[in-house]
Protein backbone atom coordinates (compact mmCIF):
# COMPACT_ATOMS: atom_id res chain seq x y z
CA UNK A 1 0.00 0.00 0.00
CA UNK A 2 2.83 2.43 0.89
CA UNK A 3 4.39 1.65 -2.46
CA UNK A 4 1.21 2.82 -4.28
CA UNK A 5 1.03 6.03 -2.22
CA UNK A 6 4.71 6.82 -2.91
CA UNK A 7 4.18 6.20 -6.61
CA UNK A 8 1.10 8.51 -6.60
CA UNK A 9 3.11 11.25 -4.84
CA UNK A 10 5.92 10.81 -7.38
CA UNK A 11 3.50 11.12 -10.32
CA UNK A 12 1.88 14.21 -8.75
CA UNK A 13 5.27 15.90 -8.26
CA UNK A 14 6.24 15.05 -11.82
CA UNK A 15 2.95 16.48 -13.19
CA UNK A 16 3.37 19.61 -11.07
CA UNK A 17 6.94 20.05 -12.39
CA UNK A 18 5.79 19.74 -16.00
CA UNK A 19 2.94 22.19 -15.38
CA UNK A 20 5.22 24.73 -13.69
CA UNK A 21 8.00 24.62 -16.29
CA UNK A 22 5.52 24.84 -19.19
CA UNK A 23 4.35 28.22 -17.82
CA UNK A 24 7.39 29.62 -16.01
CA UNK A 25 9.96 31.06 -16.12
CA UNK A 26 8.61 33.45 -18.74
CA UNK A 27 10.77 33.67 -21.88
CA UNK A 28 10.88 36.93 -23.84
CA UNK A 29 11.92 36.51 -27.45
CA UNK A 30 12.65 40.24 -27.72
CA UNK A 31 12.57 43.19 -25.37
CA UNK A 32 9.27 45.15 -25.50
CA UNK A 33 10.58 47.97 -27.75
CA UNK A 34 12.71 45.85 -30.05
CA UNK A 35 12.36 44.39 -33.51
CA UNK A 36 14.53 41.79 -35.18
CA UNK A 37 16.64 42.05 -38.31
CA UNK A 38 17.47 38.62 -39.71
CA UNK A 39 20.22 38.16 -42.32
CA UNK A 40 19.63 34.84 -44.08
CA UNK A 41 21.53 34.23 -47.31
CA UNK A 42 22.44 31.01 -49.10
CA UNK A 43 24.03 31.73 -52.45
CA UNK A 44 26.62 30.06 -54.68
CA UNK A 45 29.20 32.63 -55.72
CA UNK A 46 30.37 32.95 -59.29
CA UNK A 47 32.85 30.44 -60.70
CA UNK A 48 36.33 31.37 -59.50
CA UNK A 49 38.23 30.95 -62.77
CA UNK A 50 37.53 31.41 -66.44
CA UNK A 51 36.50 28.51 -68.66
CA UNK A 52 39.03 27.07 -71.08
CA UNK A 53 38.04 26.16 -74.65
CA UNK A 54 39.47 22.72 -75.47
CA UNK A 55 41.27 22.15 -78.76
CA UNK A 56 40.53 19.23 -81.09
CA UNK A 57 43.71 17.47 -79.88
CA UNK A 58 42.68 17.80 -76.23
CA UNK A 59 39.21 16.45 -77.02
CA UNK A 60 40.66 13.46 -78.90
CA UNK A 61 42.71 12.46 -75.83
CA UNK A 62 39.63 12.32 -73.64
CA UNK A 63 37.22 9.39 -73.37
CA UNK A 64 34.04 9.91 -75.43
CA UNK A 65 31.85 10.58 -72.38
CA UNK A 66 34.20 13.37 -71.18
CA UNK A 67 34.39 15.38 -74.41
CA UNK A 68 32.92 18.71 -73.37
CA UNK A 69 34.04 21.69 -75.47
CA UNK A 70 34.74 23.81 -72.41
CA UNK A 71 36.70 22.96 -69.30
CA UNK A 72 35.39 25.06 -66.42
CA UNK A 73 36.70 25.02 -62.86
CA UNK A 74 34.27 23.92 -60.15
CA UNK A 75 35.44 26.16 -57.32
CA UNK A 76 33.22 29.13 -56.50
CA UNK A 77 34.04 32.57 -55.16
CA UNK A 78 33.43 33.31 -51.49
CA UNK A 79 30.45 35.54 -50.75
CA UNK A 80 31.15 38.75 -48.84
CA UNK A 81 28.24 40.43 -47.04
CA UNK A 82 28.26 43.84 -45.35
CA UNK A 83 25.41 45.24 -43.34
CA UNK A 84 25.40 48.93 -42.45
CA UNK A 85 22.83 50.43 -40.09
CA UNK A 86 22.41 54.18 -39.60
CA UNK A 87 25.83 54.90 -41.12
CA UNK A 88 27.85 52.42 -39.06
CA UNK A 89 29.05 48.96 -40.03
CA UNK A 90 26.88 46.43 -38.20
CA UNK A 91 28.24 43.22 -39.75
CA UNK A 92 30.92 42.09 -42.21
CA UNK A 93 31.35 38.44 -43.15
CA UNK A 94 33.15 36.43 -45.80
CA UNK A 95 31.37 33.08 -46.27
CA UNK A 96 33.38 30.36 -47.95
CA UNK A 97 31.68 27.99 -50.40
CA UNK A 98 30.61 24.63 -49.03
CA UNK A 99 31.56 21.23 -50.40
CA UNK A 100 34.76 19.25 -50.80
CA UNK A 101 35.54 21.00 -54.09
CA UNK A 102 34.33 24.37 -52.75
CA UNK A 103 31.59 24.33 -55.39
CA UNK A 104 28.52 24.69 -53.16
CA UNK A 105 26.58 27.58 -51.71
CA UNK A 106 27.96 30.02 -49.16
CA UNK A 107 25.62 30.46 -46.21
CA UNK A 108 25.19 33.39 -43.83
CA UNK A 109 22.65 33.48 -41.00
CA UNK A 110 22.71 36.16 -38.31
CA UNK A 111 20.08 37.86 -36.17
CA UNK A 112 20.25 41.41 -34.85
CA UNK A 113 17.79 42.68 -32.22
CA UNK A 114 17.29 46.42 -32.86
CA UNK A 115 15.33 49.19 -31.23
CA UNK A 116 12.07 49.84 -32.99
CA UNK A 117 11.84 52.92 -35.18
CA UNK A 118 13.23 54.31 -38.40
CA UNK A 119 16.65 53.13 -39.60
CA UNK A 120 18.75 53.55 -42.73
CA UNK A 121 19.82 50.07 -43.84
CA UNK A 122 22.46 49.33 -46.47
CA UNK A 123 23.26 45.78 -47.58
CA UNK A 124 26.19 45.01 -49.87
CA UNK A 125 27.03 41.61 -51.37
CA UNK A 126 30.00 40.48 -53.45
CA UNK A 127 29.88 37.06 -55.10
CA UNK A 128 32.80 37.37 -57.53
CA UNK A 129 36.50 37.22 -56.67
CA UNK A 130 37.35 38.27 -60.23
CA UNK A 131 35.49 41.60 -60.11
CA UNK A 132 36.62 44.09 -57.43
CA UNK A 133 33.98 45.71 -55.24
CA UNK A 134 30.43 44.73 -54.42
CA UNK A 135 28.20 43.40 -57.24
CA UNK A 136 24.92 44.00 -55.41
CA UNK A 137 23.87 46.81 -53.11
CA UNK A 138 20.58 47.93 -51.65
CA UNK A 139 19.95 50.88 -49.39
CA UNK A 140 16.62 51.96 -47.97
CA UNK A 141 14.89 53.51 -44.99
CA UNK A 142 13.11 50.85 -42.94
CA UNK A 143 10.40 51.32 -40.33
CA UNK A 144 10.88 48.61 -37.71
CA UNK A 145 7.91 48.04 -35.41
CA UNK A 146 8.14 46.43 -31.95
CA UNK A 147 8.25 42.61 -32.28
CA UNK A 148 8.51 42.86 -36.09
CA UNK A 149 10.96 40.60 -37.92
CA UNK A 150 12.58 41.89 -41.13
CA UNK A 151 14.45 39.35 -43.25
CA UNK A 152 17.32 40.18 -45.59
CA UNK A 153 17.54 37.62 -48.36
CA UNK A 154 19.30 37.33 -51.71
CA UNK A 155 17.88 36.23 -55.04
CA UNK A 156 19.69 37.26 -58.25
CA UNK A 157 16.59 36.52 -60.38
CA UNK A 158 14.58 39.08 -58.37
CA UNK A 159 17.19 41.82 -58.51
CA UNK A 160 19.61 40.78 -55.79
CA UNK A 161 19.23 41.84 -52.17
CA UNK A 162 15.68 41.60 -50.81
CA UNK A 163 14.36 43.11 -47.59
CA UNK A 164 11.05 41.56 -46.57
Amino acid sequence: MAKWIAQGIGFALFAFGIGYFSMAPVYHYLEPEQGLLRLSISHAGQILGACHERSAEELAKLPPNMRALQDCPRERSPVTVELELDGRLLHHEVALPSGLSRDGASTVYRRFPLRAGEHRLTVRLDDSARIPGFNYQRSEIIQLLPAQVLVIDFNPQQGGVLIK
